[in-house]
């Protein structure tokens, strides 16, 4: 690789790992159920809730009987199948499937409508499609006439019908035994033919500005996560992982690949709502999240406290402060001695160890990906004794850039290159560039975006950022969203909209807005389990949520939290305004991404009169 750099202000690299010798991502997975067939690979739960574990041997099984099922249906080497289903075990056994038929898969958000699933189909010349069932089947069904190149839909669920059009994933494995057992050479030959260059996923992005874009990752850009996450010896293969994010969105996918380069079992249950239940008792070691989950776990842990009132609040601040001072030595590497080590039992036994018991009480660390995560956040956690490591990548660096380790992290920051990934600051603006196996071989269709976007090598990819003497990357904004005041100012919004959420644990969703206006203004939401234990203990247990959020008192303790947090902000960075929201901001309704990301742009344009008005009743004053 040339040594071409653009002008940049600051670099920084760690040394490619080791080349493991795996050609695809089907290689590997072949070797992996060669090497452990009798592990243990996935756990999932059944119709009763009950969890049924599989082993690799089985796996190998299935997805042999997949691949064979759609070589047999007419699959070609690096032609598209399309996968529509929130995340489960058949997602993964599907994915398996398609790659080691020499396929490669396109990921469809369960959430995507009847068009835009169209859209992706098309876009993508996608030739076959999994479904999870009858909802999605409908979809499909809704717009056959607009997608003439599927050939067959193949539904997770009990199904068929359609003219043929749809069958089942059980007849879809019956035929690819058979198939097998006519040729039973082809499906190893298939995978050995698979060459790194190889298109392995298709995977779009959200499109909250436009027509989204086909990100087009390769067999070697999974391979080198798997080397590189390997390559740090933060995982083992006795290490256990809760694995609930979209597998549509390419930090699950990135997880599912380093399962089968370390060999850890891993529990797939995709459903949020089961998701803090679930880790009591399947007691993982690890799990990745989004922030918003966290968030969540720290609304009801803070309000929870308060609500015990008394006592019982003042201990959980006593623990809390005993927490934050263990937390700052051991940032800096040291542990607790003395008394203060004897304090920390006394509140780990008191407060500390229930809340690790709720995430199963094995839990070595979380991975937060995909937003960023306030450092407030991190800290409290960390205070408790779980530690969170922020990472940080996009879709089209295959998930994975940077990350905080167990022994060399530092909150507010994502962290350090992974091995073989270079970076460098833009000198003109401190956009951060990208550059290495990971990243896309481009756009689907789309050379004049590709043209702006790679750049001899390197991926520009319109965050801000700065690395610190100790190479540790901190990102300040996206560059799109960089809020520039009328006054000339510029305000990172995401900055501000974290800190509000750490301040205020009865908030959900904040979005600052203030580009090219005299000052910033919010838009807020609050969350619904947290506001209505408040209003319980504030003799307010009568009102609905849209009372609530119309309420005066309501209002009044948002805003002293709001004025806490500017208190601490450069004069134009302060919120002088804010509305309360009667609805939440949700995937169903449109202003969250799968996975749980604001579409800034959508929310803005939705509340434009809103917005308009914090302003329009400025200018009447003056």
């Amino acid at each position: 690789m040339s040594e071409t750099l653009p002008a940049h202000s600051a670099r920084t690299t760690i040394p490619a790992p080791e080349p493991s010798g795996f050609k695809s991502v089907a290689h590997l997975f072949l070797w992996r159920v060669g090497e452990t067939p009798d592990r243990d690979a996935f756990s999932y739960p059944d119709a009763d809730e009950n969890w049924q574990t599989m082993k690799w041997r089985e796996v190998g099984e299935r997805v042999k009987a997949i691949a064979a099922g759609l070589r047999a249906l007419g699959l070609e080497d690096e032609q598209r199948v399309a996968i529509l289903s929130n995340t489960r075990v058949e997602w993964l056994l599907a994915d398996l499937g398609v790659l080691c038929a020499a396929g490669a898969t396109t990921t469809i958000y369960p959430s995507n409508t009847p068009s835009e699933c169209t859209f992706i189909l098309t876009d993508s010349n996608s030739r076959f499609v999994f479904v999870e069932d009858a909802s999605q089947v409908n979809k499909l069904v809704e717009e056959r006439r607009n997608l003439p190149n599927v050939a067959k839909v193949i539904t997770f669920n009990d199904g068929a019908g359609h003219d043929g059009w749809v069958i089942s994933l059980a007849k879809l494995e019956r035929r690819g035994r058979d198939h097998h057992q006519e040729d039973p050479e082809q499906y190893e030959a298939t995978i050995h033919r698979i060459q790194p260059s190889w298109l392995a996923t298709v995977i779009y992005t959200s499109g909250t500005t436009g027509r989204p874009k086909g990100v087009e990752l390769l067999h070697d850009c999974w391979v080198y996560e798997t080397e590189a996450i390997d390559a740090l010896g933060i995982l083992t293969e006795d290490d256990k992982q809760y694995l609930w994010l979209p597998l549509s969105h390419s930090f699950g996918k990135m997880l599912e690949v380093v399962m089968l380069k370390i060999g850890f079992p891993t529990c797939v249950d995709g459903r949020i709502p089961r998701l803090v239940d679930n880790l009591s008792v399947v007691r993982p070691t690890f799990m990745a999240a989004a922030p918003r989950i966290f968030e969540k776990v720290y609304n009801t842990v803070v309000t929870t406290a308060k609500s015990g009132g008394g006592l019982r609040y003042r201990i959980f601040r006593w623990a809390l402060a005993v927490g934050s001072e263990v937390s700052r030595l051991r940032q800096q590497d040291k542990e607790p001695r003395g008394l203060l080590a004897l304090k920390y039992a006394i509140a780990h036994r008191l407060v500390f160890s229930k809340l690790q018991q709720r995430f199963g009480g094995r839990l070595r660390f979380f991975i937060s990906g995909s937003a960023p995560l306030s450092q407030e956040m991190a800290e409290f956690f960390h205070a408790a004794g779980i530690l969170i490591l922020e990472g940080y990548g996009l879709t089209e660096s295959s998930a994975a850039s940077f990350i905080n380790l167990p022994h060399n992290f530092k909150f507010g920051t994502v962290g350090l290159p992974l091995p073989g990934t270079e970076a460098i600051m833009a000198e003109a603006d401190g956009e951060i560039l990208l550059r290495g196996r990971g990243i896309m071989r481009g756009y689907r269709d789309l050379p004049d975006v590709n043209a702006e976007t790679l750049e001899g090598g390197w991926l520009l990819t319109g965050d801000i950022g700065e690395i610190d003497q100790d190479g540790f990357l901190r990102i300040t904004d996206r560059k799109k969203d960089l809020i520039k005041t009328s006054g000339g100012k510029y305000v990172a919004p995401q900055h501000l909209e974290s800190k509000l959420k750490a301040a205020c644990p009865y908030l959900s969703q904040v979005l600052v807005h203030g580009n090219k206006r005299n000052y910033c203004t919010a838009l807020l939401t609050l969350d619904e389990q947290s506001i209505s234990k408040w209003a319980k203990d504030n003799g307010l247990e009568d009102m609905g949520h849209g009372e609530l959020v119309r309420n005066e008192k309501v209002r009044a303790m948002v805003q002293e939290s709001v004025d806490e947090m500017n208190s601490g902000l450069a004069r134009y960075e302060t919120i002088k305004k804010f509305a309360l929201l009667e609805e939440d901001f949700t995937v169903e309704t449109g202003e969250l991404t799968a996975s749980l990301k604001v579409k800034r742009k959508l929310v803005e344009r939705k509340y434009a009169d809103l917005l308009d008005g914090f302003y329009t009743s400025a200018m009447a004053d003056v």
